[in-house]
């Protein structure tokens, strides 16, 4: 094993020639990889400064936000800055008719006012561990897939547990290169996190889903949090006691600005990337999954917003989750535009060929991964028809807010029959704890909307798959309604007890001797006949698929490596720290199309029509234009720039990432991708990937300028 790991740190240094714009490098590994790259194209740190376990590095001012975003610490206080999208859900879940933060913003003047958000955490890396050796300690090659899987849990759970014993940090443990290598990651996790600020939407969600993924791009995509500890400085649960955290590092803000071709680094938490792809993989990505995906979340923001636009109740309840539908619906549809135009099926394939080309001098290999890419073919070949299935129930029927209401009584119904058998003595007590979620559905769900939703998810399903693919209660039940799933829907909501507040409050009350009126539920019946087909038809064949495809793409990407050695090879995100890097540029990504490296205020102007909310711009904003009242905010010609983009390799996580300088200074927040290069989580393409960046002139203009929390900007590090 210690071989395989030299051959990394050799194959990658000597060999590859590593090339800024493309990869997500690992910051304990820059050193080996990348710090004399870096350097070349004009950063002014070492490795050391970026990572380090001895002392205060650039990775102690980065937290994963909420376990799916990245934020950065920016002030001795615990001030912390991430995206609007990120921070959405507390901002929604704050909000009410009569307090609409969503709509007007919200900004607390003084630390008393700063609203906490339960659940909510930010994480920091203490420091990362190869334990590739340790975890495959007792490893033996006739183990099955089973053994070997049973294997690395149990070492990776005691390497784990050794590595945090005596201390308040966590750990946990991921494979790399498809198992080809681990690391362990020692983490320490904040539960106290504050709102401090939010713009109003207009500014935070300007362009809304119209500009959403695209460039040229005038969002104000930021929100400000605060970090507390207990007065030990350490993570404490919420309490009025608590105090503002003090980092080991908090970032430098430059306000010098930027220009074309200067150096940047985004470091952050990349959610996932599927870079080593097979070709046949690409294809049913493209051609089935996205296609799919795509039709159903359209269907659903259609419905969903008719209805939030005509209240204003349902708009603030369903503001969250409709931003989260939109997200990836446009991803997807720019990942799948994106993969055609590069004609990446193709490019894969003429990268396998050049790979069997190059294992030719070794018959044993030859022989080995010819096999090995017929059993891909086979697979694949397999494996389409039930993905295709899965993101029927996944997008489509967990897209009915009722569906996933009706997971809830499974729990209920399984641990009542406990109580009743003499198996659960508190089951009464931790009822009273659930109660309150399953009566909530009924304060913030809007009935029609949700009829509808279910309308439109069951017909979609019903006409894209074909009768033996389809869950048979709901084959026989769109057979009996002669295909009007607008009947089936509403009569679901009319005779379901669960949906119904006033007869669920009756059944509550007495549960444990209910449970059968609950299993007989319309609405209980749809989701449970539907869990069990997708549990015994589905879920089994694509899980069983998915391990094979690991254990196979394991032996794909040790050959790759073994013999592709003018290739740079860098992990697939996984939701750890990653550190890419590239310059500041525009991109030409159509013919006769040509986008600047910048944007500035003057563009939300131009786009104002108080007639689309997408473009609706507050009188305050407009004034302040109109006097050009930047103060120290505009850049040297007088404007004041919103966003820029970069060549940098990001994806899904690394919203709110900062965008760091060439000195490790903070220069703007990453918010997005240009539309044109999201087919980067599949297959990076440098001359039109883009990340786009919020200036961070623009965000301390909105908290000085328009908000009045100048205080805030007074905590920072200002480098002029």
């Amino acid at each position: 094993m210690k071989k395989l790991l030299l051959a990394f740190v050799v194959l990658f240094s000597v060999s590859v020639g590593v090339k800024a714009d493309e990869g997500m490098w690992l910051p304990y590994l820059l050193k080996q990889l990348n710090e004399k790259d870096m350097k070349k194209n004009g950063c002014k740190l070492s490795a050391e400064d970026i990572y380090s376990i001895n002392k205060s590095s650039l990775k102690d001012a980065i937290v994963q936000f909420g376990g799916g975003c990245t934020g950065e610490i920016i002030s001795d206080k615990g001030l912390l800055l991430t995206n609007h999208h990120c921070g959405y859900g507390q901002i929604a879940n704050h909000s009410t008719v009569e307090k609409d933060y969503l709509t007007h913003g919200f900004w607390a003047m003084n630390q008393s006012e700063e609203l906490p958000n339960p659940g909510l955490t930010a994480m920091f890396i203490i420091r990362m561990e190869d334990v590739t050796e340790k975890v495959n300690k007792n490893m033996q090659t006739y183990f099955s897939a089973v053994q070997k899987d049973s294997t690395i849990r149990a070492n990776a759970k005691e390497i784990e547990k050794e590595a945090v014993k005596g201390t308040h940090y966590e750990s946990f443990t991921r494979p790399f290169y498809y198992g080809n290598m681990y690391i362990m990651f020692v983490t320490e996790t904040f539960k106290d996190v504050r709102l401090v600020g939010a713009p109003p939407s207009f500014i935070g969600k300007f362009g809304g889903d119209t500009d959403n993924w695209v460039w040229p791009r005038h969002t104000g995509d930021f929100s400000v949090f605060r970090i507390y500890a207990g007065k030990d400085n350490k993570p404490a649960e919420y309490s009025k006691d608590n105090v503002p955290y003090v980092p080991k590092r908090s970032l430098k803000i430059n306000i010098k600005g930027t220009e074309e071709g200067d150096f940047t680094m985004v470091y952050g938490f990349p959610g996932r990337t599927q870079e080593y792809l097979f070709s046949d993989g690409v294809d049913m990505l493209m051609n089935v999954n996205d296609p799919v995906r795509v039709s159903l979340r359209e269907k659903r923001l259609e419905i969903m917003d008719k209805y939030m636009k005509a209240d204003d109740q349902t708009r603030i309840n369903y503001a969250a989750n409709y931003a989260s539908v939109a997200n990836y619906w446009k991803k997807w549809l720019g990942e799948m535009t994106g993969l055609k135009v590069s004609k990446a099926v193709e490019k894969k394939k003429a990268w396998e060929k050049l790979f069997l080309e190059q294992v030719a001098t070794n018959a044993e290999d030859t022989k080995k991964f010819n096999d090995l890419f017929n059993e891909f073919h086979k697979i694949y070949e397999e494996y389409t028809g039930y993905s295709k299935q899965q993101d029927y129930v996944t997008e489509g029927l967990f897209g009915i807010n009722a569906f996933i209401y009706a997971r809830n009584f499974e729990k209920v119904i399984n641990e009542a029959k406990k109580f009743k058998d003499g198996k659960n003595e508190n089951f009464n007590k931790d009822f009273e704890k659930t109660k309150p979620t399953l009566i909530g559905f009924h304060k913030t769900i809007n009935r029609e909307m949700d009829i509808q939703l279910m309308a439109a998810m069951l017909d979609m399903y019903d006409k894209g798959l074909k009768k033996g693919e389809k869950v048979p209660y709901i084959d026989s039940m769109i057979v009996a309604y002669e295909g009007n799933t607008l009947r089936i829907a509403k009569e679901i909501y009319e005779t379901s007890t669960i949906l119904n507040k006033d007869k669920l409050s009756k059944v509550l009350d007495d549960v444990a001797n209910k449970t059968d009126v609950i299993q007989n539920d319309p609405m209980y019946l749809l989701y449970s006949k539907t869990m069990t087909h997708y549990n015994a038809k589905i879920r089994p064949y694509t899980t069983s698929y998915e391990q094979r495809l690991t254990e196979m793409y394991k032996i794909y990407m040790e050959g790759q490596l073994k013999y592709m050695k003018g290739k740079q090879f860098y992990p697939d995100a996984n939701s750890t720290l990653r550190l890419t890097y590239g310059k500041i540029k525009g991109s030409k990504p159509k013919d006769g199309i040509k986008y600047d490296y910048y944007t500035t205020i003057d563009g939300i102007m131009e786009k104002e029509n108080p007639a689309i909310d997408d473009y609706v711009v507050f009188p305050k904003l407009k004034e302040l234009y109109a006097k050009k009242d930047y103060g120290q905010y505009a850049d040297k010609n007088g404007k004041l720039r919103v966003a820029f983009i970069a060549a940098n390799h990001t994806t899904g996580g690394n919203s709110g990432s900062p965008v760091l300088n060439a000195k490790g200074e903070l220069i703007g927040t990453n918010f997005d991708r240009a539309w044109e290069g999201t087919m980067s989580d599949v297959m990076y393409n440098p001359d039109i990937c883009r990340n786009i960046t919020l200036d961070v002139r623009y965000t301390l203009f909105i908290i000085d300028k328009y908000a009045g929390a100048g205080y805030l900007v007074k905590e920072m590090n200002i480098v002029k």
